[in-house]
């Protein structure tokens, strides 16, 4: 019979946070775990910041202001801690459905009242944490609300089924990052993003672009969970009449999609709010890997060198 890889249902959510609310965002992360595990999945990935929001309103409002700075403070107030009762829940409901979860959060330091990075938790069909990925580099104005992880959270991690890695939004299209994840092998790559980043980039032609060549490159599937722009986010963002109009054009839409590793989308478009499923066959990899496996034979390690920096260094506030 040889040594054949499992057949997996992957699961993308499409879903919006309650917005800068911790404890709700937890319990509606909580609902989507358990829908996808009487669906049958063995994974489901959520969106870039999930718990609880990706902090948008830079986007169409000034950074510095009144609001901006209010709600930058109710980021922070609802952040997660890891581990911390927030994580318990999210963990309870993975044993409970017997699935494996990437989950988009902003992540605060215990006992801190400063710095939050953005991260992916990692969590395990049995509620353990499997690890967490922090962001690398913040996207456009994210840097006001966030700072950069280091290379200790830059790996992939094992699962019963193989090994699963995760990058979040734009450094998706980071080639050092991927190439760093794809020789670990990953079967399944997590790609979390928000609800929109700007006026001007559209999030319908980054994505497919930038995942369906990740998906290839890295020969594996690749799962884009997505954020979905609501209107109690765009009344909390109190933006002028152009910026809201903008996003009015935006709002209740997504692309949650599931990407196979010939760079084939694997899932139909959904409107508004919700999941969307594919069951893959993690043998097709293999099929991708016989033509091209750049952690193997179609790299010159003779003509290519590469280093990453897996440590991080100490924290000013370590003990």
């Amino acid at each position: 019979m040889g040594d054949v890889l499992p057949r997996l249902k992957l699961a993308a959510v499409q879903a919006a946070s309650v917005h800068l609310d911790r404890q709700a965002s937890v319990a509606k992360a909580c609902d989507l775990i358990a829908q996808a595990g009487e669906q049958g999945a063995d994974l489901i990935a959520f969106p870039e910041g999930f718990i609880p929001a990706h902090p948008c309103w830079f986007t169409v409002r000034p950074a510095t202001d009144k609001i901006s700075l209010g709600l930058s403070a109710r980021l922070f107030q609802n952040a997660v801690v890891i581990p911390s009762a927030a994580t318990d829940e999210l963990a309870q409901a993975c044993r409970e459905a017997r699935i494996t979860a990437v989950v988009g959060v902003c992540e605060k330091r215990p006992d801190s009242t400063g710095t939050m990075y953005n991260t992916q938790l990692f969590i395990g069909p049995q509620g353990q944490l499997l690890g967490k990925h922090q962001k690398l580099m913040p996207t456009l104005a994210e840097k006001l609300v966030h700072t950069g992880g280091y290379g200790d959270t830059l790996s992939a991690f094992e699962t019963a089924f193989g090994r699963i890695s995760g990058l979040i939004c734009g450094e998706n299209g980071n080639p050092l990052a991927a190439y760093h994840l794809l020789l670990q092998y990953p079967l399944v790559h997590v790609a979390s993003w928000p609800a929109f980043v700007s006026p001007t980039a559209s999030l319908g032609d980054v994505i497919p672009t930038l995942t369906r060549g990740l998906a290839v490159t890295m020969g594996c599937f690749v799962v884009n969970s997505t954020g979905v722009l609501t209107q109690e986010a765009i009344d909390a963002y109190q933006a002028g009449e152009q910026e809201v109009a903008f996003m009015q054009a935006l709002k209740d839409k997504g692309h949650a999609s599931v990407i196979g590793p010939s760079g084939q989308v694997l899932t139909p478009s959904l409107a508004g709010e919700g999941l969307v499923y594919a069951e893959v066959d993690l043998n097709d990899i293999l099929v991708r890997k016989v033509a091209m496996d750049f952690a193997g034979h179609y790299n010159r390690a003779d003509v290519f060198e590469f280093r990453v920096r897996s440590e991080a260094p100490a924290h000013p506030s370590a003990p």
